[in-house]
């Protein structure tokens, strides 16, 4: 079975401090690479105000990771981020992987054989 293409963005508590923000990404880049992700790219959106209050929180830091793995990794870090008490909210979706790209590559790899 191969991995799919996935997108997360989860919310840490903005209370948190520059340390605690970087270790908690570091905390879930590593549960995911752990768990065979790859193509792991992180990027940091900063403290934004939320549209409605979460857990007695206005604001939030934005944190997306897009990345290839399988679903049992999503599984783990879903977990992980439910049970921890910096994360007020994230949201994992699959990326849908355009037909064409997908023959091209598969091209690619016969061309490559």
């Amino acid at each position: 079975m191969k991995p799919f293409i996935y997108e997360t963005m989860y919310i840490l508590r903005p209370d948190l401090g520059d340390e605690a923000t970087d270790q908690a990404i570091a905390k879930y880049q590593n549960i995911l690479r752990e768990n065979g992700a790859e193509n792991l790219e992180t990027q940091h959106r900063g403290k934004r105000r939320l549209a409605y209050e979460i857990q007695k929180q206005r604001d939030g830091v934005y944190i997306q990771m897009n990345y290839t793995a399988p679903g049992a990794a999503i599984a783990i870090m879903e977990r992980a981020m439910r049970l921890s008490e910096e994360v007020i909210r994230y949201l994992t979706i699959k990326q849908d992987v355009p037909a064409k790209v997908e023959e091209e590559t598969e091209v690619e790899a016969e061309v490559a054989a």
